[in-house]
């Protein structure tokens, strides 16, 4: 009994079970390091999807852009406005076969 009051028997299981507790507590802040870097990662991956999105729609407005301003009826009025007289070809397209 006057083992338990001086402190020896937890002394005891203390040293005892050092190494154990060294390895929970150290696998603890490998968890807790481990839980940090994912959700640093994950917000980076949001910012990823937002800048990714962003530039989708920046392409599709340039590409909207010029499909417009590549179509024949605004080719033609560029080259009026322009004073370039260049005229479309008056005879059809055809296909060459062997």
């Amino acid at each position: 009994m006057t083992n338990l009051f001086r402190g020896d028997i937890l002394e005891e299981i203390v040293v005892k079970q050092f190494y154990l507790m060294a390895l929970i507590v150290s696998l603890i802040f490998i968890f807790i390091s481990n839980d940090y870097y994912c959700k640093k990662k994950l917000t980076e991956i949001e910012d990823l999807k937002d800048s990714l999105k962003d530039v989708k729609y920046e392409n599709l407005i340039i590409l909207t852009e010029l499909t417009s301003i590549s179509r024949q009826s605004q080719v033609k009025e560029l080259l009026k406005k322009n004073n370039i007289e260049l005229t479309g070809p008056t005879t059809p397209a055809f296909e060459i076969k062997k």
